[in-house]
């Protein structure tokens, strides 16, 4: 009940700091259906994941690098949100809490590309995106859930980075705190096949991200084309 109603507030606090610092472009190209399925979205900064939550009214149990686990206060925000902690050394667990989690009728969220996508890479489609881990796929064929691909595009001029000592290493984080956000929620994507055919694993997550990458695109442009309507161009920081 508790994690429940810390989710839900945080869910509410994000939505109002997203309308007032990025109103967010967001297309949706079909409703989300309620049960089982598998947000996979490119990942421009480390804003994304609240950004994940505004989605859809149900909660999303999305895969977080143990790093921000480890952040004070962000740490616990998380756990009480009821999100999946990706540890580095051992990936298997999370993608075993996220199945149980599906097979349970339950969300879950990911970024395929496992890293913040490249800042210097430019558009998703010319090399601003990295090549999808296996982690999608493997989710995707063993539930059954649908994978609704995400496509984001921000104003990667905006983007701040910091650098914290986190645990004992430096990290790096990609803050993108104001400034256009557009999102593109594209049509469900079923698969079929077998977690041991590695061959149909691999093809699945590059399919996936490939349509990650077209829908990022899109809401590129269509943040662009906005930008041209003095209603809507966002105001110069």
């Amino acid at each position: 009940m508790f994690s429940s109603l810390w989710y839900q507030s945080g869910r509410i606090l994000a939505k109002q700091y997203a309308q007032l610092a990025f109103h967010p472009n967001i297309e949706m190209r079909a409703p989300l259906a309620d049960g089982a399925k598998i947000l996979a979205a490119n990942h421009p900064s480390t804003v994304d994941p609240v950004m994940m939550t505004t989605l859809t009214r149900e909660p999303v149990s999305i895969l977080i690098s143990e790093t921000l686990f480890k952040v004070p206060l962000l740490g616990t925000g998380l756990r009480w949100g009821g999100h999946i902690t990706v540890q580095h050394s051992n990936g298997k667990a999370c993608l075993e809490e996220a199945l149980r989690r599906l097979n349970d009728g339950q969300t879950v969220g990911i970024f395929p590309e496992g890293a913040i996508s490249p800042l210097k890479g430019g558009s998703p489609l010319k090399g601003g995106s990295h090549r999808a881990h296996t982690g999608v796929a493997r989710l995707a064929l063993a539930s059954g859930a649908p994978v609704v691909p995400v496509g984001i595009s921000i104003d990667r001029q905006r983007v701040w980075l910091t650098k914290t000592m986190v645990d004992g290493r430096e990290e790096t984080g990609t803050w993108y705190l104001s400034g256009p956000y557009a999102i593109t929620v594209g049509e469900p994507m079923f698969f079929e096949g077998s977690v041991e055919d590695r061959a149909r694993v691999r093809e699945v997550a590059d399919l996936i991200m490939q349509r990650i990458n077209q829908l990022a695109y899109e809401s590129e442009l269509r943040a662009a084309e906005a930008a041209k309507t003095p209603a809507r161009a966002w105001r110069a920081a």
